[in-house]
């Protein structure tokens, strides 16, 4: 049984001097393929040595709404000349945070507007952080793709029914995260178990987020399995069948991601 870490940071100050034991660590437990993350693109660069340090880690690269205000503003140039590289498979994570940046609410949405130009120029699909702004998050998400299709992973979901229903009408994924782990989290469960297994990728969001029973600890690819295995039951399916359908929902909207791991 195979698993892919679909989203981490393994650029983290958490993880320093430990990157080669942790990806060990998750080949080991069955996560063969892990997608980290560069949140400001003043630290690409440092992304991507890792991701060309290691064979099954790939990359991904945009400006964080939380980040937005501190950042000059990416362009669409910027992001298209990323996607070049051959370990860089999606843009992002870009989006909206309300929760603690709503300030900057109208600088994020021009930021979430130009990553999702940039996706549509590369081919590439969005990933989007989405935290109390479900009403302004599925009205952009649904106005640009109706200005040109574009694909897309709703990482570490937490949004609402409404939110869930208007990313999934759009043919995007959904993303669980330790969170759909939380004992208390019955409500979140419900909204994933609405969806389609087919839609549906597992993260870590590490070091964050760390899935019982590591909560409260540093999260690491390694623990995927964790929620993997809470998400089988959501969906009511055997451990192994949910582990190769999300390893194959992350093949089908990370096409450049299977394609190079199977030429390596």
């Amino acid at each position: 049984m195979t698993l892919v870490d679909s989203h981490c940071h393994l650029d983290s100050p958490r993880f320093e001097g430990e990157t080669d034991a942790l990806i060990a660590r998750a080949r080991d437990n069955g996560v063969t393929r892990m997608l980290t993350i560069c949140t400001e693109l003043r630290r690409e660069p440092g992304v991507r040595a890792l991701a060309e340090a290691h064979d099954g880690v790939f990359f991904a690269a945009g400006t964080h709404p939380m980040s937005v205000a501190g950042q000059p503003m990416a362009t669409v140039d910027e992001l298209v000349a990323l996607a070049e590289h051959p370990k860089f498979v999606g843009i992002g994570e870009s989006g909206l945070d309300y929760f603690r940046a709503a300030d900057s609410a109208e600088a994020q949405k021009e930021s979430l507007r130009v990553h999702i130009e940039a996706c549509r120029a590369t081919g590439l699909p969005l990933i989007i952080h989405s935290r109390d702004a479900d009403e302004d998050m599925a009205r952009v998400l649904t106005e640009e793709h109706r200005a040109g299709a574009y694909s897309c992973v709703m990482h570490c979901f937490c949004g609402g029914m409404a939110l869930a229903e208007a990313a999934l009408d759009l043919g995007f994924y959904l993303s669980m995260s330790g969170m759909v782990a939380f004992p208390k989290n019955q409500e979140l469960r419900d909204v994933f178990a609405d969806a389609p297994v087919d839609r549906i990728l597992v993260e870590t969001d590490s070091p964050y987020l760390a899935p019982p029973p590591h909560r409260g600890k540093r999260n690491e690819p390694s623990f995927v399995p964790f929620t993997a295995k809470v998400g089988a039951g959501v969906f009511g399916m055997d451990e192994a069948e949910f582990f190769e359908r999300t390893t194959a929902n992350f093949d089908r909207l990370f096409p450049k991601a299977k394609n190079r791991a199977e030429a390596a």
